[in-house]
């Protein structure tokens, strides 16, 4: 009969933390930085030269990065109407655009570029199916609590994007 060494609790534990931090390190300091959950300040998006807001001027939203390379994002207006029927399946025409228009979310995996403070989403699902499939670049800066990135590439056509985000304790 042949016999398979065992692994005791302990080293298991030992490999499972030397694997956590091996997939955190592969992002490097940059990477570490973005882990966790981010609360939404402000989306401004420049169209040449004109400011605007929009999902309003109190967006909602969140941010998560974990350590083994999963994102998710929404963000939405605060003022998105309620459905008159209370059914999510039965909106108006208006409400259904009124929430189409004032939201986005989406999730997948990521990675990031330390030299270039650059972080990759690729998109594995979302409520703007267009992204689905595709790789998302964000140009970031982290200062404090606070993460910024620039988005060019906009679900809404034309213009780029200052998102801006607080750490959540």
């Amino acid at each position: 009969m042949k016999r398979f060494p065992t692994l005791t609790t302990t080293a298991m534990s030992v490999l499972a933390l030397v694997f956590a931090a091996s997939a955190s390190d592969a992002y490097g300091q940059a990477g570490k930085e973005l882990v966790g959950s981010w609360t939404l300040i402000s989306v401004q998006v420049d169209q040449e030269g004109q400011i605007m807001e929009p999902f309003g001027a109190s967006p909602k939203g969140t941010l998560m990065f974990d350590r083994n390379g999963r994102f998710s994002i929404v963000i939405n207006r605060s003022d998105l109407p309620k459905i008159t029927s209370n059914n999510r399946m039965t909106g108006t025409e208006e409400e259904n655009k009124a929430i189409v228009q004032g939201s986005i979310a989406y999730f997948g995996t990521y990675s990031v570029s330390e030299i270039d403070r650059l972080f990759i989403v690729h998109v594995e699902g979302g409520t703007f199916p267009n992204w689905v499939g595709t790789d998302q670049k964000r140009i970031f800066s982290i200062t404090g609590d606070e993460l910024k990135y620039t988005n060019s590439n906009r679900s809404a056509g034309a213009g780029t994007a200052l998102v801006r985000w607080k750490r959540l304790k």
